[in-house]
C-alpha cells in the first residue's frame, strides 16, 4: 500500500501550470518537522503535485506559510534532462488537502484555526461563546 499523510507548512506559494493536453497542475514544497534528531536539521522540504480541480482549488487557496494537511501517494519518476543525463524525482502525488488556516490569517481568523483542523479530524469542538472562559 502506497499510502503517505503530512502535515506542515508551505515554503512558498504554489505553481500553477497547465499541461500541453489541457489539465491543470499545481506543485508546491511542504516543510513537515520531524521528531527528535538534530535539531540543525529539523524539517523535510518535501514537493507536492497536484491535478485537475484539486490543482485549481490549491493554486487559489493557498499562500506561502500556511499549514496544509496532504494525503497522497509517492511517486518516484525519472526523465532525461538537457543535458542528456538521466534525473530522478520523488514527490508526493496528493489525492487531498485539508486547508488549515485560512488564507488571510489575521488576528479574527487565527482565533478558529484551532477549531477547524480539530473539527476535520473529528474531534468535538464547543463554539466560542460556550467557553466558560
Amino acid at each position: 500500500m502506497n499510502k503517505v499523510f503530512l502535515l506542515g507548512r508551505l515554503v512558498r506559494d504554489p505553481e500553477i501550470r497547465t499541461t500541453q493536453s489541457g489539465k491543470m497542475v499545481t506543485s508546491f514544497t511542504l516543510a513537515v518537522d520531524r521528531f527528535g534528531g538534530n535539531r540543525d536539521n529539523n524539517a523535510d522540504f518535501i514537493p507536492i503535485v497536484t491535478w485537475d480541480k484539486l490543482a485549481e482549488n490549491c493554486g487559489n487557496s493557498l499562500t506561502k506559510g500556511q499549514r496544509a494537511l496532504v494525503e497522497g501517494r509517492l511517486q518516484i519518476r525519472s526523465y532525461e534532462g538537457k543535458d542528456g543525463q538521466k534525473r530522478w524525482i520523488t514527490e508526493i502525488v496528493a489525492q487531498s488537502v485539508e486547508f488549515l488556516e485560512r488564507r488571510s490569517a489575521g488576528p479574527a481568523a487565527e482565533s478558529n484555526v484551532s477549531h477547524d483542523a480539530a473539527a476535520q479530524f473529528g474531534q468535538d469542538v464547543a463554539p466560542d461563546d460556550e467557553i466558560p472562559f
